[in-house]
């Protein structure tokens, strides 16, 4: 399964008070670094900041039947970067794929579960490189290129991640830049 697009719209009011999680997601972005070292930053930010699942509405925690549901909690004005949180259901995942920029994902609720691959070009396939628990409270950053992966619950509780992405994706309509429907090595 795969997430929700997100259509561009403003973004909306400070959410139960996550202001100093975006005043401090701010200060990183704006840093002048590479890549990895904001995307370092950024988890510093989260780990330091990270909300309860509460800044969603009851409705917007139970989720979506059809796909992993996500909801924009804001997106900075100039694009560099965005907020969204995302509730997934037992057997929720998404479709393999990389991203078009850093991103950084804490788990709120629950556990979700990250599989990662590399791609093998002469052979036209998808090698499985590893599968991480998320437990609650736990960060990952991804960092293009090399960044080919699928998050996903495979668990019976509901859980709730917290992804910041440096873009816009509400512009973008995604923050994948390619998803993979290349065979996977067993």
């Amino acid at each position: 399964m795969t997430t929700t697009s997100l259509k561009p719209t403003a973004s909306p009011p400070d959410r139960h008070g996550i202001g100093e999680l975006v005043g401090a997601l701010r200060r990183e972005v704006r840093l002048v670094r590479d890549w990895g070292a904001t995307a370092a930053g950024v988890s510093d930010a989260l780990r330091e900041h990270l909300p309860p699942p509460t800044i969603l509405t009851v409705a917007e925690r139970e989720g979506s039947a059809e796909r992993a549901a996500g909801q924009r909690l804001h997106v900075e004005p100039d694009g560099s970067f965005s907020l969204l949180a995302i509730v997934w259901r037992r057997g929720q995942w998404t479709r393999i794929h990389d991203h078009v920029t850093w991103c950084v994902f804490a788990v709120m609720h629950g556990e979700t579960a990250e599989e990662l691959f590399q791609l093998d070009r002469e052979a036209e396939e998808l090698i499985p490189a590893g599968l991480r628990r998320c437990p609650a409270a736990s960060i990952r950053c991804e960092v293009p290129p090399g960044d080919i992966h699928r998050l996903g619950n495979p668990h019976t509780e509901t859980a709730i991640t917290l992804h910041v992405y440096g873009t816009d994706v509400t512009r973008l309509g995604s923050s994948a830049r390619r998803t993979y429907e290349l065979p996977v090595a067993r």
